[in-house]
């Protein structure tokens, strides 16, 4: 069992929280803001989902545990990340319709579906964090460099919990469902379901957000292909009709290498026997950890991460 660790964060984000945080890169600044909409009502999912097989999870104290660590550390995460979306509901009150709408998506995907299917959607969703994030935390300097501190900092502090737990969703889930293919068989479902959450949310923040505040176009920036989008990027020809002009894609930054291990890896994340506990993990993970451990301010660490550790 994963021995997780429930760490209670000030974070505080108001009105001068930008909604173009990372200047630099608008399109992984976009990224994120839409991650914070999706965080809060998967979040909240994942409660409901780990509740409605509470009897079934109790039957192992082992397993009983790691639920009960897990949603403690989803909590923490929910309630942070509320902060920062209702600081950027306070600029722009209608993208409020975001959370709405994606909180009644999943309210019906929990009355239409067993509890099987829900533990399913949880392990497979959250058996992708870990070949993501460790990307955008082994590149955090380049990513997340010149952005707010404070959403550069709460980003970094939610990627490096959801690799510590990594391993949780799959382990409830097979308390619940032992065979592996009776995961699997809910892949497309699981992220057909996510890919609509993320268009609803791209439609209004294109709508309700002015172009000069977002700097691209969020529907375009979440369309199904984007990773591979960004692997084309990388041909020689596309690269050189990118040149001089147009915003950074979200991992322009990253080594083609290391993008495309961390595709190959997605793709193995959603297959029967994979095991989150298995893959490569960011050495600076450790580092955010015991920096946490020893005191540090972790709501602007973000700041100092360039020289505290690799």
């Amino acid at each position: 069992m994963t021995d997780l660790v429930v760490r209670k964060i000030g974070w505080e984000f108001d009105a001068s929280v930008p909604f173009m945080w990372q200047p630099a890169n608008p399109n992984f600044g976009l990224f994120c803001n839409a991650f914070t909409f999706i965080a809060v009502p998967f979040e909240r999912y994942i409660v409901s989902a780990v509740r409605m097989a509470a009897d079934r999870l109790a039957e192992s104290p082992g397993v009983a545990e790691e639920a009960e660590g897990f949603l403690k550390q989803e909590a923490q995460h929910a309630a942070a990340h509320r902060k920062h979306m209702l600081a950027l509901i306070d600029r722009y009150p209608d993208l409020e319709q975001c959370y709405a709408d994606a909180c009644a998506a999943y309210d019906e995907l929990l009355r239409n579906e067993p509890v099987a299917f829900h533990l399913a959607y949880v392990a497979n969703l959250e058996a992708t964090f870990t070949p993501l994030f460790k990307v955008i935390l082994d590149h955090r300097d380049s990513l997340f460099g010149g952005g707010d501190v404070r959403v550069a900092s709460l980003m970094m502090w939610h990627f490096v919990e959801e690799i510590e737990h990594r391993s949780s969703g799959l382990i409830l889930c097979n308390h619940v469902n032992p065979h592996p293919w009776s995961r699997v068989k809910h892949i497309k479902r699981t992220f057909s379901h996510v890919a609509a959450i993320a268009d609803a949310i791209a439609t209004v923040f294109d709508e309700v957000v002015p172009i000069e505040d977002r700097g691209v176009s969020t529907r375009e920036l979440l369309s199904g292909g984007f990773l591979t989008g960004e692997l084309k990027h990388r041909l020689p020809i596309l690269r050189r009709r990118r040149e001089g002009g147009g915003a950074p894609t979200i991992f322009q930054p990253v080594p083609t290498a290391d993008l495309a291990k961390m595709v190959w890896r997605l793709a193995l994340s959603q297959t029967p026997y994979h095991d989150p506990a298995d893959q490569p993990l960011p050495a600076w993970a450790q580092t955010w950890m015991r920096a946490y451990d020893d005191g540090a301010d972790m709501t602007t660490f973000a700041r100092s991460s360039s020289t505290t550790g690799r």
